[in-house]
């Protein structure tokens, strides 16, 4: 099993940080090009652009709690439950799935 996790490539892994304008403030959020990947893909499927899907999202927040404690970890909860989602009738992989990772690097 952590051949499966191990094998991953490491560029999805790989940290970079953007700056974006949310409400008129400068901000900058870290998080791991795999992360950035899903959240370009979510915003696709609403029809936005990365900064705009960012900021309706934080702003939606906000009207819900009150309060953006952490976005960035908000924003990997996000990816986590949108592909576990968008992957939930996909079948388990196999014993063979790290060999199918490495051939995908």
């Amino acid at each position: 099993m952590c051949q499966l996790f191990a094998h991953q490539p490491q560029r999805d892994y790989e940290s970079q940080t953007r700056s974006l304008r949310i409400g008129g403030h400068c901000t900058s959020i870290r998080l791991e090009l795999s992360f950035w990947d899903t959240l370009e893909e979510i915003a696709a499927k609403q029809g936005m652009s990365l900064p705009k899907f960012l900021t309706t999202l934080y702003h939606e927040v906000l009207d819900h709690h009150g309060e953006v404690k952490n976005f960035a970890s908000l924003l990997r909860c996000s990816c986590l439950i949108y592909r576990s989602k968008s992957t939930a009738a996909m079948p388990e992989f196999p014993s063979s799935a790290a060999a199918i990772l490495d051939a995908a690097e």
